[in-house]
């Protein structure tokens, strides 16, 4: 199985990067949240000057935060200074869009973008709806240069984030990989299901990578679930789960046992300002740090269960149920000011 990181976009990326590489990580992921931290085309580009074998992922891009002509540019461009190094995920922008106030694209949305994002890369002319009308758009670079401004001879896989059944489907139909998220072990099941939609579709499911995503901390002897460096490594992890239940207001999907402990977040979120944008206190620090009112409603069984949080023999174990689910690649949040986490996963989950 292959083993990566995760990274919110920094001023280190280009090191933090180059140290997966030199540890034996095969894939780096960045996310793609604007208003929390740097631009991911900052912290790409970093890394691809930096490493020279690590795959760079775009974890994920929201079609619409960018236009389908700029990522796909974007994308061609790192592939000319990563050549057969870049894969582009997208997703419906459960934080980049959420933070802005606004709810997941369509999925739709993410076929269209993908389609026109391969046909320029093919060179070829495509049509597609910009500010409300049909437009044709191609690339454009000087034909004795372009290889100066983008590589589109090495491919450049799409991979798509999909936590649903339509999601799966839709990843079936268009996608090179599928990106899934640790939430328990019901996330053992997915791949099983994809595959089974795979073979409905008289598709190879071996033709599709699968990735599964994780925040967690390498535990020392003795040290507790939710000791301050287990909430500070994994704590955002299970924090978002509770923005997504305080953001839907959506009591009748709340487990029984977490009513009490959401009920008194929503006594908190209630006080947030301004009142007509409580999402950016919310959404504050997302995947990235806990916020001090938060930190009472992360408790080490939450931790435990839902990251990949635990001692070493415990983490390894874990990997394996990943692996044996059919998955192919584990991949590891470091969030800032944790990077020197990137050691005790090498020496757990690589030696």
């Amino acid at each position: 199985m292959d083993y990566g990181i995760v990274m919110t976009p920094t001023a280190a990326a280009g090191d933090v990067a180059a140290r997966a590489e030199a540890l034996g990580f095969s894939h780096c992921w960045f996310y793609d949240t604007q208003l929390l931290c740097h631009d991911i085309l900052v912290a790409m580009t970093a890394a691809a000057l930096k490493t020279s074998r690590i795959k760079l992922c775009a974890g994920v891009l929201v079609p619409s935060n960018r236009l389908v002509a700029v990522a796909a540019n974007a994308m061609a461009s790192l592939n000319a200074l990563a050549p057969g190094r870049v894969i582009v995920g997208l997703g419906t922008g459960n934080t980049a869009r959420r933070t802005m106030g606004l709810p997941a694209q369509k999925l739709r949305e993410i076929r269209e973008y993908t389609r026109v994002m391969r046909a320029l890369w093919r060179g070829e002319m495509v049509e597609t709806e910009l500010e409300d009308a049909p437009h044709k758009i191609q690339f454009m670079h000087p034909p004795h240069m372009a290889r100066a401004f983008v590589n589109t001879e090495d491919a450049i896989p799409v991979h798509v984030s999909a936590f649903g059944p339509k999601g799966r489907q839709l990843t079936v139909d268009i996608a090179d990989g599928f990106i899934n998220a640790w939430t328990g072990p019901a996330a053992l099941n997915d791949v099983s299901a994809l595959r089974a939609m795979c073979r409905a579709a008289g598709r190879d499911p071996a033709s599709l990578y699968t990735t599964c995503l994780n925040l967690g901390c390498v535990l020392a002897p003795g040290e507790a679930y939710d000791s301050p460096r287990a909430r500070a490594q994994a704590g955002p992890w299970p924090a978002i789960y509770w923005h997504s239940l305080i953001e839907d207001g959506d009591n009748a999907n709340v487990p029984p046992p977490l009513k009490p402990l959401i009920d008194a977040y929503r006594e908190i979120y209630a006080g947030y300002e301004p009142a007509d944008a409580r999402y950016i206190t919310l959404h504050t620090g997302h995947l990235m740090y806990l916020r001090p009112e938060e930190q009472q409603f992360i408790t080490g069984e939450m931790l435990k269960n839902s990251s990949l949080t635990g001692t070493a023999d415990e983490i390894r174990t874990r990997a394996q149920q990943i692996e044996a689910a059919g998955y192919d690649q584990v991949a590891v949040q470091l969030v800032p000011g944790q990077e020197e986490a990137i050691e005790d996963w090498a020496r757990v989950l690589m030696h």
